[in-house]
């Protein structure tokens, strides 16, 4: 799962949602549910006071066998080897309506075929008992479509919501109440039972699905913490004679001497966030930590900041990012990296796996590797963190209790772990059609990649593992690698155990001020202009969210 960035959603699409006006948010807008305390328009929800509504934690499935590699947490363990024989985790079709279960997922890449064109829905469908529809969404432009729909109350019965898309939104926790189903009485407690998979999550991943001190979505937990890797082609920097940069310098170096224009070649996408990573920018609630006065401190006023943004530029300056990515947010720089047009890309990890066991069917000696991460200023690494689930699944409110039952189980058959038949399918679709069977495990035909997207995957959770990949076998073991190495630069959050939700004009003025930011690194505005910009954020939003983080901790007694 990758996580680019997408633009906040319209504010004034949230207002007319819940039916408000300006008059509604004078003072602050709008509370949250009893419990959360509100700061100037935004809320904290301290996680620790959420455990009477917690799921109770359920046993795997019998015959599923333990990890071969065990992590460090909050790294998943992994498996080197496919079970021999694997469970059949949910015994009965869940669905019982047949009615079209209408859904909402994002996808990176080419669209897969929808409905009876696409064989691989039409056999996950018959399994399920009731058809899902899936309206299949640009991941990269996902933020837009949310705020569209969630502003015309036009949500379909599933609707996925990526985690990092879920701090850009304004006043979301007002648009949960307003639009989706309250799932605690279904999952508190034993009520989970129910559906047994979902009771494998892991309780950490549930305190993440409260909003208003109620549970209101199913997790798709993550199985590893890093948002970002500078991933790097390098069987082509062999070629060429070099290997991955250790130093900021060496970045500088190795991207001069592999780009060369007259071969349609050029170093970089663009690679700002890893940039900040190296300069040791802080990124905790999307970019804050506690500056030397205690006080909490952005991004944009640190001096690692500063020096990001000035590296940065320098490798625009030099015509060293692709100028596909400098001319356009839509650039496909997956594609840029397949074809060798640039030889490092920022993603996230879990572009890696799928991009090499296609690529490598088309060129055999296809090698995309992450860089081990350093430090431009000395001392340790350090790499952001994020332990929120890739996504949530909600439910729309109003189905009435059958009818929400049998979208649980629906998410429950979705959610059955690695070493199941049902996350076999899931992953691999119909045997002989979708995937060959190797003594390895299932390797994916043409046909499966073609209509196989995580369709399913982004409307179920799961409990986290690493799991093989015959057509990688080398995977699990270079991703643990990199991933326990990693693990130990994790910058500390302040405000760890805490649900924010961040002033309404914070979000909506978060993405234009992130655009302010790429103006000036791709030198469409000058370095000199970065004090003007940090002091124009400070009044756009900026210093009502340092208020309530600031009140966060106060309240918390940290």
């Amino acid at each position: 799962m990758t996580t680019p960035a997408g633009s906040a959603t319209n504010r004034r699409s949230f207002l007319s949602l819940l039916g408000l006006g300006a008059a509604a948010t004078a003072g602050g807008g709008l509370l949250g549910g009893c419990g959360e305390k509100a700061t100037r328009g935004g809320a904290t929800q301290n996680l620790d006071e959420l455990s009477a509504l917690m799921p109770a934690q359920g046993r795997l499935p019998a015959g599923i066998p333990k990890p071969d590699v065990r992590s460090i947490r909050p790294v998943a363990d992994g498996y080197t080897t496919y079970p021999a024989s694997l469970a059949d985790a949910v015994t009965t079709k869940p669905g019982t309506s047949g009615r079209v279960i209408r859904a909402m997922t994002p996808v990176w890449g080419p669209t897969p075929p929808s409905g009876s064109n696409n064989a691989y829905l039409v056999a996950v469908n018959a399994e399920l008992g009731t058809p899902v529809e899936f309206s299949v969404q640009d991941g990269n432009t996902y933020a837009e479509k949310l705020g569209a729909v969630l502003g015309a109350r036009d949500v379909p019965d599933l609707l996925c919501v990526p985690g990092w898309e879920v701090n850009k939104l304004p006043r979301f926790s007002d648009a949960v109440a307003a639009l989706f189903e309250d799932l605690t009485p279904h999952l508190k407690g034993g009520a989970v039972a129910a559906y047994p998979m979902l009771a494998t999550l892991p309780t950490g991943a549930w305190r993440k699905s409260a909003w208003n001190e109620r549970l209101m979505a199913v997790p798709n937990p993550t199985d590893n913490p890093f948002p970002f890797a500078l991933f790097s082609r390098r069987d082509l920097l062999t070629k060429t004679g070099q290997q991955a940069p250790s130093t900021i310098d060496e970045l500088m170096s190795v991207g001069k001497a592999v780009t060369d224009p007259g071969k349609g070649v050029w170093a970089f996408d663009d690679i700002f966030a890893m940039v900040q990573m190296f300069h040791k920018v802080p990124g905790s609630k999307e970019g804050w930590r506690l500056g030397p006065d205690g006080a909490p401190q952005f991004k944009y006023e640190t001096d690692e900041f500063r020096a990001a943004a000035e590296f940065m530029a320098k490798v625009y300056q030099a015509k060293l990012v692709h100028p596909d990515i400098v001319a356009s947010k839509g650039a496909d720089s997956k594609q840029l990296l397949q074809s060798g047009k640039i030889l490092f890309k920022q993603d996230g990890i879990g572009m890696w796996q799928p991009m090499q066991a296609e690529q490598q069917q088309i060129t055999p000696d296809f090698d995309v590797q992450p860089v081990p991460m350093f430090s431009a200023v000395g001392g340790d690494p350090l790499c952001w963190k994020t332990d929120d689930p890739i996504s949530y699944t909600f439910v729309k409110k109003g189905l009435g209790k059958a009818r929400v039952q049998e979208l649980l189980r629906v998410i429950n058959w979705c959610s059955a772990p690695f070493g199941t038949e049902e996350w076999t399918m899931r992953e691999f679709g119909v045997e002989g059609k979708h995937y060959t069977k190797k003594p390895q495990g299932p390797v994916k035909t043409e046909l499966g990649f073609k209509e196989i997207q995580n369709q399913y995957f982004f409307i179920s959770g799961r409990s986290p593992v690493v799991p093989p990949f015959p057509q990688t076998p080398n995977y699990v073991t270079d991703l643990l690698r990199y991933a326990n190495t990693t693990v130990k630069y994790l910058e500390a959050d302040p405000w760890e155990g805490m649900k924010l939700e961040m002033p309404a004009r914070y979000k909506a003025n978060a993405q234009p001020f992130v655009d302010k930011m790429t103006d000036v690194v791709r030198g469409r505005r000058p370095l000199s202009d970065l004090d003007a910009i940090v002091k124009e954020w400070r009044s756009a939003g900026g210093d009502e969210a340092r208020d309530l983080l600031a009140k966060a901790l106060s309240d918390a007694g940290r």
